[in-house]
């Protein structure tokens, strides 16, 4: 072999070393930026439901779980005990039970009674159940929990909040406005991406303009009318404004209608369908999506609005909601944490399930119009 060819044989062997370092390289850097991605979507992830995570606990906790979960487990654990019959008295007690390393071995102990230097125990597995003394001090003994949730707080907090009534009320006032919303958006939204409307583009941004309008700006002269016409008191000023269409959903909707193809509205004309046949035969077959997700985000408003609910049934508690109720109900038990964290957990759970019910919607990707692609 000549010293060209040699030459010529380790260039090669250098440029696949090259390359294969040049891979190696790539597939670290994309791991890398991978591993980045996941880390700081699991602390954001983290950080989002920690406050959720804090009232799952609490809710299961009574007071004094509450106080030792500050330098004690954070789950609602119970001092393990057990049963204990006093030789001499014949009384049954339940002793807490501790750790104590006895050669080596971890037994568990029951304390019968303690000093500051000493304490009197008992094992757990001694039949016998004989007594003895030992040296030491009580807190240097691991202590051994047990699993003890109060579910206990939900019923209470169920009969104590009047949990049936506010939550009549919320689905009541969440229900009529959802149909309102729908009827009205549907119909504004059809106008906007169907008919030849003079002007129709301006009017569309001057709807959409409305959207930037501050909800405190109109606060005061809404609140003043329905005053006026004697609506404060009732559901009126919270169910009657969304059957007058918003803006944000007929924009959903009237972008979304734009995407089905004018030629089923056509087709659909050909065999005698008005403008109202084809909105309820064509339109909103193809619409599901967006009509639950418009649904379902104003189902969710409704039901954690809380500031016009509290200025317009000021003073009539068999109207109110459940989040002008909760918020009653923390004022009134604000000393009792387990209590309002369960209130709140009862609240979530509807809109939750009404989520997770709604998921194929949102994750559907490709939506079926019905002509040939």
């Amino acid at each position: 072999m000549t010293t060209d060819a040699i030459s010529n044989e380790q260039a090669v062997q250098q440029r696949k070393q090259e390359a294969t370092n040049l891979w190696y390289l790539r597939q670290f850097r994309i791991f890398g930026a991978i591993a980045s991605v996941t880390l700081f979507t699991t602390i954001l992830l983290v950080a989002f439901l920690s406050p959720f995570a804090y009232s799952v606990l609490t809710s299961f906790k009574d007071k004094e779980q509450i106080t030792r979960s500050a330098r004690g487990p954070i789950w609602p654990v119970d001092q393990k005990t057990m049963e204990y019959t006093d030789a001499e008295t014949g009384a049954v007690r339940q002793l807490p039970i501790h750790i104590l390393e006895v050669e080596g071995e971890k037994r568990e102990v029951g304390v019968i009674s303690s000093v500051r230097q000493s304490a009197v125990l008992v094992f757990v597995d001694d039949e016998t159940q004989t007594p003895f003394e030992w040296e030491g001090r009580l807190r240097q003994l691991e202590s051994v929990w047990e699993l003890a949730p109060r579910t206990g707080n939900f019923a209470e907090a169920w009969n104590r909040i009047n949990f049936p009534l506010l939550l009549r009320n919320t689905v009541a006032i969440a229900v009529i406005g959802l149909v309102g919303t729908l009827l009205s958006s549907i119909c504004v939204a059809y106008a906007f991406a169907r008919f030849p409307l003079p002007g129709k583009n301006y009017l569309f941004m001057i709807l959409i303009g409305t959207i930037i309008l501050p909800r405190q700006v109109t606060l005061v002269p809404t609140y003043a009318f329905f005053s006026l016409i004697g609506w404060t008191g009732t559901w009126l000023p919270l169910l009657v404004p969304h059957f007058f269409a918003n803006a944000y959903n007929v924009f959903l909707l009237r972008q979304y209608f734009m995407t089905i193809p004018r030629e089923l509205d056509e087709a659909a004309m050909i065999d005698g369908a008005g403008p109202f046949r084809i909105l309820i035969s064509v339109i909103i077959p193809q619409s599901w999506p967006v009509i639950v997700a418009i649904a379902l985000f104003h189902f969710v408003y409704a039901w954690n609005d809380y500031f016009e609910p509290l200025i317009y049934l000021l003073g009539k508690p068999e109207l109110q909601p459940i989040s002008v109720g909760i918020q009653r109900f923390n004022f009134q038990y604000d000393a009792q944490p387990h209590l309002i964290q369960a209130t709140s957990l009862m609240g979530l759970v509807l809109p939750v399930i009404l989520f997770f019910l709604a998921q194929r919607f949102f994750m559907r990707g490709v939506v079926v119009t019905g002509v040939e692609k």
